[in-house]
Formats: structure tokens, sequence, C-alpha cells
């Protein structure tokens, strides 16, 4: 599978007691689908992953891949070893796997490739290469990216570069067939986009997800005139949803809408300041206005 388009790495809402609340992910989930979202993503890092036990990470994949499954929609899930890769056999709603490029130990270009290939070799499903340099501390440049996307079994990469560098326009200026760039950087979606990024895995797209498909649809379709004021809009709102580590500032948005039970999040994370909610809000507000 080549992913493209609009898909949202789903927040992992809490009861008032603490536990996943299966149901309000359900429904988030259908959410971003009826207002346009292309598929979802199931324990990526907005998912608070690594601070869930075993058996909340296959409560979220159990009810996030029913949601697929009834809307005939694709599924990536983070698994980052060939444990958690295999735990994904026999899941058909799971169409890659999103797989982080291995963080501190900075491997060397070469040393990535060769983690990708084993990591492919294991996989039940294809591979969507997770590059965030400025977390993982390994940077990777055009002509390795190229040679990662040539794996068999490597489908995709979700681009996070922290920005837009001779690296970046030299990679999309020569992407392999079949392989998809999707953006991770929400606020500069829109020039990756321009320069040829075929979609994006985007936080912030759990508001105004109607407004972030929209500018998929018009970067993908070369409707310049449309998307560029859209994507300046959308990447102020981005900017106000990262203002505080992610996803305190989304939860304490959706909390606000009513859409979640509770805005919290689990440690070392802390909630979002009134102050960055309340400005997370004005901006949301003013986008969906000004396309409505």
């Amino acid at each position: 599978m080549t992913p493209t388009g609009l898909y949202v790495p789903l927040i992992t809402p809490y009861t008032e007691r603490g536990a996943v609340a299966a149901d309000v992910l359900a429904a988030l989930a259908h959410q971003v689908l009826d207002a346009g979202a292309a598929g979802l993503v199931a324990l990526g890092t907005t998912g608070e992953p690594d601070t869930l036990d075993d058996a909340e990470r296959r409560v979220v994949i159990d009810v996030v891949a029913s949601v697929c499954r009834d809307r005939r929609a694709p599924l990536l899930v983070g698994a980052h070893t060939v444990e958690a890769l295999r735990g994904l056999a026999g899941r058909p709603e799971v169409a890659a796997a999103l797989c982080l490029v291995p963080p501190f130990l900075r491997p060397g270009e070469a040393g990535v490739l060769a983690h990708f290939a084993r990591l492919a070799t294991a996989s039940p499903v294809p591979l969507v290469v997770y590059h965030v340099p400025y977390r993982t501390g390994q940077p990777l440049s055009a002509g390795a990216l190229r040679r990662l996307a040539e794996l068999p079994g490597v489908a995709g990469i979700k681009y996070a570069a922290g920005g837009i560098d001779a690296e970046t326009v030299a990679f999309l200026a020569d992407v392999p067939p079949d392989f998809a760039v999707l953006g991770g950087d929400d606020a500069l979606v829109s020039p990756l986009l321009a320069l040829g990024a075929h979609g994006g895995i985007l936080a912030s797209a759990h508001l105004a997800t109607a407004e972030f498909a929209a500018l998929v649809a018009a970067w993908l379709a070369g409707d310049v005139a449309r998307a560029r004021p859209l994507g300046h809009r959308l990447a102020g709102l981005s900017a106000a949803l990262f203002a505080e580590p992610n996803p305190s500032v989304v939860k304490a948005v959706l909390h606000a809408q009513g859409r979640i039970p509770k805005p919290d999040v689990r440690p070392p994370l802390l909630p979002a300041g009134p102050e960055t909610t309340a400005r997370a809000l004005r901006y949301v507000d003013e986008t969906v206005a000004m396309s409505a």
C-alpha cells in the first residue's frame, strides 16, 4: 500500500478514573473520518503509547481497528521492534506500521538502513519510517532517504525534519515511485505538500479536520489559490496546538469542546495551561469560521 492523504494520529482519551475511554476513542475515530481523514494512526506519539500498559495498547488497537474495518479506512500502528511488528499479524485492518528511526544511539545512515531492512524482513505489514531527527538525534541525507525508500517492504515516510532545507528539497525532487512522503511537522505540512509530499500525519487535524483534508486535496490537485491561504491559517492553528508538548493542548481543546471526558495526559507530560488552551480554542474557531 502507498499511504496518501490525511492521517490523524489519535490521542488516547481517558475516563474519569484514568482508564482508556474506549467508546470515546471510537467516537473520535469516526468523527475525523467523517470530516475527511483518509486514515488513522493508533499508538503514534500523540497517543502516549509509552505510558500505556500492554493491555491498554491492545484496547487502543482493537478499538481503532474495528472502526477502520467498518469504515474501510487504512490504519497505521506505531510499532518499533520486531516483537511489536509480529504482534500485528492477523490484523487485516493494519495497512502499515509506523516505525521510528532508532533514537538516541545515532547509528549512522548505514545503521539506519540495516535496521529497517531487518524490521521489514520480519514485519507482516509494510513499514512507514518515522523520521524526526530533532528527537532521535539521527539526521539522514537525501541519498539515505532515497535508499531507505528502495528497501523492500518500506512503503513511505513520516517526514518531520523540523524545517525545509536543501536535503528536503533534493529528496522531494526525486522521490522513488510508489513511495509516500507524509508530512509530520504540522505547521510545515503546506510547504511540504507544495514540494510534492503525498499527505500528512497531523495531530492538529483532531481539530479543523475538514480544513486539513481540504489543504491536502488542494495541493494534490494543484489548486494553489485555495491551498496557500488555507495553509497559512492552519500553520497558525498548529503552532497554537503545539505551544506546549503534544498532545497536551490538543487534549485540552478536545475536552473544552466536550469531545473527551478529561484533558489529562500521563506523566511526564503535564496538562496544558488555561491561557494556551484559550488561545488554541480561538484559533480553532477562527479557522473553521473562515472556511465556512
